[in-house]
């Protein structure tokens, strides 16, 4: 148990000295997306799925916004810059905005 903690701490250590702050921002809002597919999952199975539309359409959203965002932390990382070497984090970010605002009308359509 105690390689356990010492990995943990080695992990976070290295996490807060060597990820840039964008990434860190994008990794609370992944973590914001993963606890919020969590409670809509709970939320199912505690009430039910009665709005199939609405529960479907929510966790669908959910689960794309998080890849979205996946997608938009691999561009960033100063690590893949070789094979994302005609791409901005600017223009990675606006592609993130344009597929999440088409994500969203589709999501829109889809409840109803």
């Amino acid at each position: 148990m105690a390689n356990v903690g010492t990995v943990i701490s080695k992990f976070y250590k290295e996490y807060n000295t060597k990820t840039s702050r964008e990434l860190k921002i994008i990794d609370a809002y992944l973590f914001y997306i993963l606890l919020t597919g969590i409670i809509q999952f709970i939320y199912c199975l505690l009430v039910g799925t009665f709005p199939f539309n609405s529960f479907l359409s929510g966790f669908l959203s959910t689960v794309s916004s998080f890849i979205l965002a996946v997608c938009l932390r691999i561009q960033c990382n100063p690590e893949n810059r070789k094979q994302f070497k005609d791409l901005s984090a600017e223009r990675g970010f606006a592609d993130f905005m344009f597929a999440h605002a088409l994500l969203h009308l589709v999501i829109m359509n889809f409840l109803g």
